[in-house]
């Protein structure tokens, strides 16, 4: 069975150890003030749990306080975002963000879904046999 994970870069993590050295010098200054700590614990913990995990059968969508899981059957097309992740439209139009896969993305998404989802990288031969069949009616015309 295909399977296709797509998580945010655990170098994203290195921002977390550099949010937690930069809020200490203010975290000592008074009492109470270690809770800052939780900015950075919170930033590891949505890099380390936001994925979207496909498969041949379906998709989950794994978010910080929740997991969505579609069936292929249930997922009426992909939108593409001008900024951020690709989102599943349900048959209902109600859509379900897909964490860490970009446009980039869809080629793989294309080959594991089983081509329910169109590659966009791939170019359809129907535009160049159209433009063939109309050079050869003009040759056709010229004689």
């Amino acid at each position: 069975m295909k399977k296709l994970v797509f998580r945010i870069p655990a170098t994203a993590l290195l921002a977390a150890g550099l949010i937690a050295i930069c809020v200490t010098p203010v975290a000592w200054v008074a009492p109470g003030l270690q809770a800052l700590y939780v900015l950075p614990l919170a930033y590891a913990y949505w890099v380390v749990r936001n994925r979207t995990t496909v498969t041949e059968e379906q998709i989950e969508a794994r978010g910080v306080f929740g997991t969505t899981t579609l069936r292929w059957s249930e997922v009426k097309s992909i939108r593409l975002v001008q900024k951020g992740w690709l989102r599943a439209v349900r048959e209902d139009d109600s859509e379900v963000t897909l964490p860490a896969v970009r446009f980039m993305h869809l080629p793989a998404l294309s080959l594991v879904s089983g081509g329910r989802v169109p590659d966009p990288t791939v170019e359809d031969d129907e535009p160049e046999d159209v433009a063939e069949e109309a050079a050869e009616e003009a040759a056709e015309s010229e004689k």
